[in-house]
């Protein structure tokens, strides 16, 4: 459909010269469209599922942090004192 980059490189220094701006914003939209054409969207299922697992994994990261800053900061009252 479209070239690859390593494909328009190649091109470019076969011909011994580069493309001209709006041919290389040309293909890197081409290139982009093509890409987006792959996207598939999750069904809704799929994104409930999603969605907790991410919910639970920033749960666990907040509680982490929470305990880890709890424990610095007995650790400079005792080293200092109030």
């Amino acid at each position: 459909m479209s070239e690859s980059p390593a494909e328009a490189v190649h091109d470019g220094a076969r011909e011994g010269k580069r493309r001209n701006v709006f041919a290389r914003i040309a293909l890197f939209v081409r290139q982009v469209v093509g890409e987006l054409r792959k996207v598939v969207t999750p069904t809704r299922s799929e994104l409930i599922n999603y969605t907790i697992v991410v919910l639970v994994f920033v749960t666990v990261v907040m509680l982490f942090v929470t305990a880890l800053d709890y424990v610095i900061g007995l650790g400079v009252l005792a080293v200092f004192g109030d």
